[in-house]
């Protein structure tokens, strides 16, 4: 059984930064890891996904340029850089595993989420 936990959320001012972690549990080398968020009132949406082997990535284009996606395999561990923080970045960030693509349907694996507010 997989397990995923995340860590790193909090409170930052806009235009700052944060780095968020999602430690996994388990053999989910051959898929893709992916984050997702979901704002208050609004459904869950795809932030970014990496490829365990070859490191591809895929972004939203709400973050691009922003973000950057990253994993750690010794460690089993996928990163959020978070930069340029903005007020409509606030949500509750999943991490999502044993999947690929930007649908949330595709991923087996889901941590707890870790709350990010952005004020402004």
């Amino acid at each position: 059984q997989v397990q995923l936990v995340e860590s790193g959320g909090g409170l930052v001012q806009a235009g700052g930064s944060l780095r968020l972690s999602c430690a996994a549990s388990g053999r989910i080398s051959s898929s893709y890891a992916g984050w997702f968020r979901q704002a208050p009132g609004k459904e869950r949406e795809f932030v970014a996904t990496i490829s365990w082997i070859s490191g591809t990535t895929l972004y939203a284009d709400s973050v691009k340029g922003r973000f950057t996606v990253s994993r750690d395999n010794a460690k089993n561990t996928v990163y959020l850089q978070m930069n340029s923080l903005q007020p409509e970045d606030t949500a509750l960030y999943y991490c999502a595993a044993g999947g690929w693509g930007t649908s949330e349907s595709r991923y087996a694996y889901w941590g707890q989420g870790t709350q990010v507010t952005v004020s402004s």
